[in-house]
């Protein structure tokens, strides 16, 4: 039945999206300044709405209780930004992005009310916050994500106020864009430049800022703003990449929601403007990638939050997965009760939220058809998810994965596994940490070599997750753990060969995970010893309370237990490592960390083959 089911929504996305290839073609690229100039809509706005869909949500607001209740939070943020100051050129680090992302926020929610009602004191709001930020002395350059964000969000503000901001502002507006965001691209090389041909969330985030900075000065410098658009078209592949071959996202899902939201935003960026995408959407595995950040939120309210993740929801990604479901029609992807919370639990808005208000207006349900429950995502960071229905009593959800280190906002996970039963999180993956307050002290974070100074850290090194560690050393940063077995029978069951994280120190291991029940998980290590092979320690991450036994362990948290059984090695017990405070004045201190650990001796393998065998289960 879960075959069946899972071959049903494959075939129903593969109609939705076109089917994924493993190569990536690349985008359309017609563009030229005298086909820009011909082409692209010459009425205003132009930046992901027209005045034709604007129309369209105007009337929709007047029936959707979905969006009535969005458009009210919008007024209500609306207003507590009109008690706040405007914006200054504040530095923190090397990072300006705080600025720039507030920009962004504040136009979304000023400049939608602007576009709905042509509000006087929206627009005055929108003139003084644009004056103030295209007046820095620049948009810190150095770290160009700030210049990405603050372009898309003062184009935004130049296109939705349609001409009717004060003559001088719009010509400092435009002078910002080209000089401030668009030119210094140009400066040094004019055939390339670096960010355009990375493969991280950066090429859509900075690519696409400027290409809205690009449509918002079109009429004033085409020639800039053709070659600028040409060459996004060249670039964006390289980043939409990291989708291949179905959806699952390498840098997690956090920086699924960042460089998605972008996407999806150039994608109707560029409908708006050209009315085509260019070919964006078909790329293989963008599609496919609502599915994988759907099956990362668990029952718990949680979500799966591997490398630099944050384990909480937010507001940005429900928005941006609602664009998947406008595209597709699956209710699924539309978390209806998200946007219907009770203004009281809306507070800050996403700062895509106006934006957002144009698919969510046009969604229309095609299909109520249900989400697989066992799941597999290949690719450069490969993953699976077991997670049950939402009716299921066990709230059962497992999050596990290969893949290496030495990728863009890694950690020496492999083989590491979240786990959540009965609305608790037994097993946990530490959060991501203030990327500054590690910066200040002068740490490296942003190496990720087999010595660098990232992998000193308990949230990224494999000291800090649920796998296994051999000899007591870490991972071999740029070692790969391929997904190697999933079967999706009554049982599910996926595999990692886990045997290159250590070198020569061990000749084989496999990690497996099994659904053996609807409230258990049986973890299988499959291990073969070398002569270098000391010691194997299987370890599991949780804040729970615990209490050792002679079988294992009991877990408790919430009011709930999880029993822990060592099937195959019960002689050797159980251990707990407080990780409170954790080793590193720098890591995350969090109460009641620990780590659970089984520790066995190589040279009790007598045979040198073993597998060790524990079991998770309700209690």
């Amino acid at each position: 039945m879960k075959q069946k089911l899972l071959l049903i929504i494959t075939i129903f996305l593969s109609i939705c999206f076109t089917k994924a290839q493993n190569d990536i073609s690349p985008l359309k690229n017609p563009i030229t300044t005298e086909y820009l100039q011909k082409n692209i809509k010459k009425s205003l706005p132009r930046l992901v709405y027209t005045k034709k869909i604007v129309k369209k949500v105007k009337s929709k607001l007047k029936k959707d209780p979905v969006l009535q209740n969005l458009y009210t939070a919008i007024k209500l943020n609306a207003n507590n930004i009109y008690t706040q100051p405007t914006l200054k050129r504040e530095i923190i680090g090397r990072r300006m992005l705080d600025v720039s992302r507030e920009l962004l926020y504040r136009i979304n929610i000023l400049g939608f009310i602007y576009l709905m009602e042509e509000d006087e004191k929206a627009l005055q709001r929108i003139n003084n916050e644009l004056v103030a930020v295209c007046n820095f002395t620049n948009w810190n350059a150095k770290h160009f994500l700030d210049v990405g964000e603050m372009a898309l969000g003062v184009a935004l503000a130049l296109d939705w106020t349609q001409g009717n901001l004060p003559k001088s502002t719009i010509t400092l507006t435009k002078k910002a864009l080209i000089e401030k965001a668009l030119k210094i691209t140009w400066l040094k090389n004019k055939k390339t430049w670096g960010i355009s041909k990375i493969h991280t969330n950066w090429n859509q985030v900075c690519q696409g800022g400027l290409i809205a900075a690009a449509i918002a000065i079109a009429d004033d410098d085409p020639e800039l703003a053709a070659k600028t658009i040409h060459r996004a078209l060249d670039g964006l592949p390289n980043g939409l990449k990291a989708y291949a071959p179905d959806g699952a996202y390498p840098e997690g899902s956090t920086y699924w929601q960042y460089a998605t939201s972008y996407s999806v935003t150039t994608i109707e960026m560029f409908k708006s403007a050209f009315c085509t995408d260019f070919g964006h959407y078909d790329t293989p595995g963008f599609k496919e990638s609502a599915l994988f950040r759907s099956l990362s939120n668990s029952h718990s309210d949680l979500i799966y939050n591997y490398f630099d993740c944050r384990p909480t929801r937010n507001k940005n990604g429900d928005i941006i997965l609602a664009w998947f479901a406008m595209k597709s029609g699956i209710d699924n992807f539309f978390e209806r009760e998200r946007f219907l919370l009770p203004l009281k639990d809306m507070d800050k808005l996403s700062r895509f939220s106006g934006i957002a208000m144009s698919w969510i207006s046009a969604y229309k349900e095609k299909s109520n058809i249900e989400i697989p429950t066992v799941w597999k995502g290949d690719g450069v960071n490969p993953i699976a998810i077991f997670k049950s229905r939402k009716t299921d009593k066990h709230k059962y959800f497992l999050g596990c994965k290969g893949g290496k280190a030495g990728l863009s906002h890694g950690n020496m996970d492999a083989g590491s596994f979240v786990f959540d039963l009965n609305g608790v999180r037994w097993s946990l993956d530490i959060a991501q940490q203030d990327y500054h307050k590690i910066e200040k002290t002068g740490f490296n974070l942003w190496s990720n070599g087999q010595n660098a100074d990232r992998w000193k850290l308990l949230s990224k090194n494999n000291y800090g997750h649920s796998t296994i560690t051999i000899n007591n050393e870490k991972f071999k940063s740029n070692a790969f753990a391929p997904l190697i077995d999933f079967k999706e029978n009554d049982q599910p069951k996926v595999s990692f060969d886990l045997t290159s994280m250590y070198g020569e120190n061990i000749k084989k291991t496999i990690r497996s995970f099994i659904k053996d029940s609807p409230s258990s998980l049986l973890i299988e290590d499959t291990l073969e010893t070398s002569e270098k092979t000391k010691t194997i320690t299987w370890q599991m991450i949780t804040t729970a309370n615990i209490s050792i036994n002679k079988t294992g362990a009991i877990l408790s948290k919430n009011g709930k237990k999880l029993k822990l059984e060592n099937l195959s090695h019960p002689d050797f017990p159980v251990t707990i490592i407080s990780l409170y405070p954790a080793p590193l004045e720098l890591d995350s201190q969090i109460k009641g960390l620990k780590r659970i650990e089984i520790q066995i001796p190589a040279e009790k393998i007598k045979t040198g083959n073993t597998t060790l065998k524990i079991r998770l289960s309700e209690l």
